[in-house]
């Protein structure tokens, strides 16, 4: 950017880290551009190609890693007595950590919680010192998010005490994604000029457990905004999956090695409907 020094982060913004938006944002957009009336924003999904969905209110979720480290004290496997197992611990806390959604938030809230990585040891029959837990979480609203968050380092400062480990879990959280909430009035009006002009194409777009982090742009200069999908799944293998009830497992989703939307329509549709919505709101749809 001319005239101002870039940061190392925003060398190549991209929302898949997590801080695409907030580097451009610490890079100087703000004053780079002109103060816009409104963000809009879309991103190719799981469903039939030619399709564009929206909803407002909440549409992506909020996401948040935390990374826990436990401690116990080493020593040889034909000798557990003289050890306290941090692998043990680290099971215990993984097994605890599925009752949060299920026992602790009402059934109509939803969340996801997922424990995706435990790394302990080297050997078959040494006990390590330490283990290492890494999760993440979605929610959609930020008193699920601080609840959730608080029961994570709950359960895993008491499971240690309950283990008898030496020093207490060392608890981080990381690689935070915004909540997407559509501004009510600005996607009303979207939702209305893509059904006029994609007829029964358009729809309303399911709670999706994706993040972005678009909001933190439009969050920041102050600004309403509304996100939305376009479908990229080929429409016969779509109808033969819906048919079939086989979707979750026959149509790779976003982050598979196999997720390839096809060209078109979905290049067409995507473009059109980034026409339809800054027409609508400049008053040319």
């Amino acid at each position: 950017m001319p005239g101002r020094a870039r940061s190392s982060r925003c060398s190549s913004p991209a929302e898949e880290t997590g801080d695409g938006a907030r580097g451009m944002l610490e890079d100087g957009l703000a004053d780079a551009i002109p103060h816009p009336d409104v963000a809009l924003g879309q991103h190719v999904l799981v469903g039939p190609s030619g399709t564009v969905n929206t909803r407002v209110g909440p549409i992506l979720s909020s996401a948040d890693s935390v990374r826990i480290t436990v401690h116990g004290r080493g020593g040889h496997g034909s000798m557990p007595q003289n050890t306290v197992d941090p692998v043990i611990l680290a099971a215990f806390i993984a097994v605890r950590l599925q009752t949060i959604v299920s026992r602790e938030l009402p059934p109509s809230e939803p969340a996801v919680l997922t424990v995706g990585s435990i790394r302990a040891g080297t050997k078959s029959n040494i006990i390590p010192d330490d283990a290492i837990l890494e999760l993440n979480l979605r929610t959609y609203t930020m008193q699920t998010r601080e609840r959730m968050l608080a029961a994570i380092e709950r359960i895993a400062r008491a499971e240690s005490v309950a283990s008898g480990a030496p020093k207490e879990p060392e608890i981080e959280v990381y690689d935070s994604f915004p909540l997407t909430s559509n501004d009510e009035a600005v996607t009303t009006k979207l939702a209305a000029a893509f059904r006029e002009h994609f007829g029964d194409q358009a729809g309303e777009l399911p709670l999706q457990t994706a993040s972005e982090d678009f909001s933190d742009i439009p969050t920041a200069l102050g600004v309403p905004y509304s996100y939305w999908g376009i479908g990229g799944t080929d429409p016969e293998l779509w109808s033969a999956a819906v048919e079939k009830g086989t979707v979750e497992s026959d149509i790779p989703g976003n982050h598979s090695p196999l997720f390839l939307p096809v060209i078109q329509p979905t290049l067409q549709t995507g473009t059109a409907a980034l026409i339809v919505a800054a027409g609508a709101w400049l008053g040319r749809g």
